[in-house]
């Protein structure tokens, strides 16, 4: 139905391009509010991740950001130019040792604010999808 792309060197001031992203999606597309926000927070922790994680802060390289409609929802997929990682091997930022660590959450918000949570195999991608009537 449509594909849309951007491309965002690795500077942490470049994540309100990630707003401006999602806030012309809301307005051609109509998305809810609370759709909005599930999007907004769980894009900024992908992409915050791909740069900080990913790319290793190197403005050099770029997070791709795409955004694609489809019939029954919105899937987006931010892609980093690291080497990845494996998912399965992040602590629980739930459990008591990690309940006080400011950083580790982003994963875990994208899965509960994301309708589908899925990464590549090498980890360096990850696309975020969210149905119109979840």
């Amino acid at each position: 139905m449509g594909r849309f792309q951007i491309e965002i060197p690795s500077i942490l001031d470049n994540l309100r391009m990630v707003e401006s992203f999602i806030d012309n999606a809301k307005d051609s597309l109509e998305i809810t509010d609370e759709i909005y926000g599930n999007i907004v927070i769980s894009l900024t922790e992908a992409v915050n991740n791909a740069i900080v994680h990913g790319n290793g802060a190197d403005k050099n390289k770029v997070v791709k950001l795409s955004l694609e409609v489809e019939e029954q929802g919105l899937k987006f997929t931010v892609e980093d130019e690291g080497p990845g990682f494996d998912q399965d091997t992040l602590p629980d930022p739930t459990s008591p040792e990690n309940i006080e660590k400011v950083t580790g959450r982003g994963i875990f918000l994208m899965k509960h604010l994301s309708d589908e949570v899925s990464f590549s195999d090498s980890g360096n991608a990850v696309e975020l999808v969210f149905y119109f009537n979840a």
